[in-house]
């Protein structure tokens, strides 16, 4: 029987575009352009990332349907591995795998705003919609999954509509598309490879209706669909959106430059196009610090179930809430907003988390072999292919960031270290109950 708390699959797909949807979109296109200047080669690094993504999509799909619980990866890799290995990857999300983009969003929003309005502060404004958001989300899920969807709806449109006037724009950069040598050097790149961490950045939240696949109405039939429209929608706006940017404003004035979406719009829109886009961005943005915000808690939830010391952390209210999650998380978010320090770890969380979906779509060979009479209401398209090309081109992402950036791999292995001794210690306190 449906819960009237329950999530529908358009609050799901909400949620996976909302949850792709953030800053890396508006703010990697000048980072990639440092080492990649072929046009063609960035189009093909948002395909091949979109590719990534799409194929774990479809994996997820399967194991989210076979075993539709919450908690994303930490349910999937607790049954198919061991309890430990789940709990590792919840870990990383509950500590900083949602904290840190929801906290890195919110100050990208107040630096947006700024830049209309120079006297307020951005980290007001980065506080004031963390602490409002939470407030929502933390009180009844019906209402924030109201307030998901139309921000997440408001979101496309007006991506949607920069599209449009991007293309149709009276003036626009002559580009040469053709795939030249030089262009499948750069492809073939480690230059190419670490940008992908970066674009993967863009792309994570591809798996975000996984973790509340537990409080949706028809997960085994909406799960799977939710990640693939979803997934496929994000992968179709930023390659427009990235033809845009490239299509409108010179390459030499995007290089290096963090704030993308200023210089275009300035091309698309005259002198006041900065200032207007700025607001737009800072509207998007509510949409994602909203989704993860409502994704994240449901980890640490299903967490606090598994384990008698963190048991608190379940706690619901009368409208199916896990208050305390959702308030740690937001805790730990607003830490880091005031610290500021949540830039230096983008590629430290994109590397971590990276492992983890690495090890779950690996899974579904070990899901087929050990669960062959398993019901499965949805079946990964492509297999075995899908996750063999997942698979290996996460693999080379990962080589090439650990091998050029190897400080934030090795701070996400050490992290690991941290976890692993968390587990054991609440693994034994259940053993002496």
């Amino acid at each position: 029987m449906n819960s009237p708390h329950r999530l529908s699959r358009l609050s799901a797909i909400s949620l996976v575009i909302a949850n792709m949807i953030g800053t890396g979109v508006f703010t990697s296109l000048g980072f990639q352009l440092l080492g990649i200047q072929s046009p063609l080669a960035i189009l093909l690094l948002w395909f091949v990332s979109g590719l990534i993504a799409l194929c774990g999509a479809l994996v997820y799909g399967e194991l989210g349907a076979a075993m539709p619980r919450s908690g994303g990866e930490y349910h999937y890799l607790t049954k198919l591995y061991h309890p430990l290995v789940g709990f590792l990857s919840g870990w990383v999300s509950a500590l900083i795998g949602f904290s840190a983009p929801v906290a890195a969003a919110a100050v990208a929003m107040g630096s947006y705003v700024h830049s209309v309005y120079p006297e307020v502060k951005p980290v007001w404004v980065a506080l004031t919609t963390v602490i409002i958001i939470t407030g929502i989300h933390a009180t009844d899920l019906k209402m924030g999954s109201r307030f998901q969807n139309f921000f997440t709806i408001l979101k496309v449109i007006l991506i949607l509509v920069f599209i449009v006037c991007g293309i149709t724009a009276s003036d626009h950069i002559a580009l040469d598309w053709s795939f030249t040598e030089a262009t499948q050097t750069q492809v073939f790149s480690g230059a190419f490879a670490v940008s992908l961490i970066y674009v993967s950045y863009a792309y994570s939240g591809w798996n975000a209706a996984a973790y509340i696949a537990g409080e949706m109405k028809a997960p085994q039939k909406d799960l799977p669909k939710a990640l693939l429209y979803g997934t496929a929608g994000v992968m179709v706006m930023y390659i427009l959106l990235n033809f845009v940017f490239l299509y409108t404003a010179p390459i030499s004035e995007m290089a290096g430059v963090v704030d993308i979406g200023h210089v275009s719009a300035s091309y698309i829109f005259g002198t006041q196009g900065g200032k207007i886009v700025s607001m737009v961005i800072a509207l998007l943005l509510i949409s994602s610090i909203s989704s993860m915000i409502l994704a994240g808690p449901r980890v640490s939830a299903t967490i606090g179930e598994d384990f008698p010391r963190m048991k608190f952390i379940a706690h619901r209210n009368s409208k199916h809430v896990p208050v305390y999650a959702v308030l740690l998380q937001s805790l730990i978010s607003i830490g880091l907003i005031i610290s500021g320090t949540f830039e230096d770890i983008i590629l430290y969380v994109g590397f971590t988390l990276n492992l983890f979906t690495l090890l779950t779509v690996g899974g579904i060979f070990i899901f087929r072999i050990t669960q062959p009479n398993i019901e499965r209401p949805y079946k990964t398209w492509g297999y075995p292919i899908t996750p063999v090309v997942f698979l290996s081109l996460t693999t080379w992402t990962l080589y090439y960031t650990f091998i050029n950036h190897p400080n934030p791999s090795i701070i996400g292995l050490l992290t690991l270290v941290a976890g692993a001794i968390v587990y054991f210690i609440n693994d034994q306190s259940k053993k002496n109950l």
